[in-house]
């Protein structure tokens, strides 16, 4: 299956075959016997192999029946419990426990996964997820930083986020046309606040966003008057990048009946 296997395009599959970065990631996954682990795209079990060896059940995620078939027939079968399908249906309520989540993610779902995983950060522990290494800058960026944007905003009020590893694209089989990197996200709701209606919030920020080149009054002219701007401490000639995550979560409020 190693040898014959051909990458799918379709389901973004590169598979990680550098084991000196394999054993930084589970390390830094610290994954413990009794643990509620769950590996997303575990594809040939560069990650798979030895997360199981660390822990009594390994919950794994997976699209690609061929791949499913695989991971059936391997030494480390019986400590898997195998999902298949589709991860961004998948209702991640059903796996019980307080949940470690930890994925090569393929780049095509990568930011609408995340999205879907803030629907369940009260029961993550925390996750660790090898990503294109420009979607792992966007996550963890500050304000006044070219990378900073919806992306940041929206996941860093659930989550507080690191960049832990770089990867090469020659850690991969088929090597990426880009650089990748490994993000430690932690929940933490609240550390910048609690807004009272998140649909608005995440309407908010991207709108706000939605041109990076104009200040945010004019991004935000049919929403808001620099009255209510200046009330929660907002220039209205600033532009998004240089608003603070807490101060998007202070306006939400203030539009918030």
């Amino acid at each position: 299956m190693t040898k014959e296997h051909k990458a799918r395009k379709r389901f973004g599959q590169n598979f990680l075959q550098d084991q000196s970065i394999i054993g930084d990631i589970i390390r830094a996954v610290r994954p413990q016997e009794n643990d509620v682990v769950v590996e997303i795209g575990p594809g040939l079990g560069a990650l798979t192999q030895p997360l199981s060896g660390c822990l009594k059940q390994l919950h794994v995620i997976e699209i690609d029946r061929d791949i499913v078939a695989y991971l059936k027939n391997t030494t480390y079968a019986g400590k898997l419990v195998i999902h298949e399908g589709d991860v961004l249906k998948m209702d991640f309520r059903t796996i019980q426990g307080a949940k470690k989540i930890v994925g090569n993610l393929p780049y095509n779902i990568s930011t609408p996964l995340l999205f879907k995983l803030t629907e369940f950060v009260d029961e993550i522990v925390d996750m660790h997820f090898m990503l294109q290494k420009e979607v792992v800058e966007r996550i963890c960026a500050k304000p006044d930083s070219k990378d900073y944007g919806r992306l940041s905003v929206i996941l860093q009020y659930f989550f507080d986020t690191e960049k832990m590893i770089a990867v090469p694209p020659a850690a991969f089989s088929p090597a990426p046309k880009v650089d990748s990197a490994v993000v430690r996200m932690i929940p933490q709701v609240g550390r910048i606040g609690q807004v009272r209606d998140f649909a608005l919030f995440h309407r908010l920020v991207t709108q706000a966003f939605s041109m990076r080149r104009k200040t945010i009054r004019n991004n935000l002219k049919d929403w808001v008057n620099d009255e209510t701007l200046q009330s929660v401490a907002i220039h209205p000639n600033n532009r998004p990048e240089h608003i603070a995550p807490e101060l998007f979560v202070a306006l939400s409020n203030a539009l918030t009946p």
